[in-house]
């Protein structure tokens, strides 16, 4: 007896349908600027409080990343958890500490940690106040790839865990196969050494032609092994703005301090202009040219940048080449918008506050 497989009519109207519905469900939900105010927090079996500012738990889905935030009372440790997705994590209050694979890192306001994927990890409070931080993942891409996995183990002891999921050190040949066992097993040790931890006191901010001054928190050029997360912040001097660009993939900016708006467009004139503030969320959707304005006279912005940048951003360049897929104006148009950061007066470096 044959069988035969139907979808009852063409692939074409199939695929169609599906393209349609899903492009109506994502600009249903889209956002450019998710408000503070708008981040409902819920306490979690985890023991934290947890709010979402860009994920599919909150309403408001993406392709690559997500952006939470978590709060811990006084007293509270969280359970111990693991995922398949690695994140990086920004301290916005309080002082706590986080637990990767056994190892403590004590961390402040401005702090950044990464969570390498499949690492056990939890974090507790044991000061008098409420500590704040925000998680950045790549649970979304791995969600997408049929990857995404999360493992709870609750108040287990750390010596009974699993490690995590070991692999096949290389081997001598030079067939296919070893030379990926080869290949694989070298990039395993290296994501397994990655940094975890960057400390506000180490930050030291350059001056760039794009008229603000920045600096990496999480990037593989300062020692980290990351999916293909960056993380960066930069500051905008008062009055003036960063200079305008555009690139693929989604970007997300939390402001960190001030206040402004962003210019969000398919062409460098004519789009519109969200106004933000502390502790917004700026969405930055693929290829519109943007630019970030501080619109206060007497105080700089500050901007942590987060963007899916060695991995997605790497693979549409390779895939869409000769195609330029990073665009800003021309250098004197460039220099106009931005002004020339030497002329700034930069305030000392200081912790970020709350709220």
């Amino acid at each position: 007896m044959s069988t035969h497989t139907t979808t009852e009519v063409t692939h074409y109207h199939v695929q169609k349908r599906r393209r349609a519905a899903f492009i109506e469900e994502w600009r249903k939900n889209q956002r450019t600027v998710v408000a503070l105010e708008d981040v409902e927090m819920h306490p979690t079996e985890r023991g934290s409080r947890v709010g979402v500012y860009v994920g599919a738990d909150g309403d408001r889905p993406t392709r690559t990343m997500d952006a939470l935030a978590h709060e811990l009372d006084p007293g509270t440790v969280t359970t111990l958890h693991r995922h398949s997705w690695d994140a990086m994590v920004f301290v916005v209050a309080g002082r706590g500490w986080t637990e990767i694979d056994g190892k403590r890192i004590d961390w402040g306001p401005g702090d950044s940690l990464h969570l390498p994927a499949w690492s056990w990890h939890r974090s507790g409070n044991e000061g008098e106040t409420t500590t704040r931080y925000l998680t950045f993942s790549s649970a979304p891409l791995l969600e997408t790839m049929g990857m995404a996995v999360l493992e709870d183990a609750g108040h287990t002891p750390v010596s009974e865990l699993p490690p995590r999921p070991p692999f096949s050190p290389g081997r001598d040949g030079a067939d296919p196969y070893a030379t990926r066992l080869r290949r694989l097993a070298r990039d395993q040790e290296a994501r397994r050494s990655g940094r975890l931890h960057t400390s506000w006191d180490e930050l030291e901010l350059r001056n760039t032609p794009r008229g603000t001054r920045t600096t990496f928190l999480l990037d593989r050029a300062i020692g980290y092994q990351a999916s293909g997360i960056t993380m960066a912040m930069f500051e905008i001097a008062p009055g003036r703005a960063q200079s305008m660009h555009r690139h693929p993939g989604e970007a997300w900016l939390y402001v960190v301090e001030g206040s402004g708006e962003s210019y969000l467009g398919a062409e460098p004139e004519g789009g519109e202009r969200h106004p933000w503030k502390k502790g917004d969320i700026i969405v930055v959707d693929h290829f519109l040219w943007h630019q970030h304005i501080n619109s206060a006279t007497d105080r700089t912005a500050k901007v942590v940048r987060i963007h899916m940048f060695d991995s997605l951003l790497e693979t549409m360049r390779a895939l869409c080449d000769p195609l330029v897929l990073f665009e800003e104006p021309p250098e004197h148009i460039r220099d106009a918008q931005a002004g020339d950061p030497t002329t700034v007066q930069w305030p000392a470096l200081t912790r970020p506050t709350w709220p």
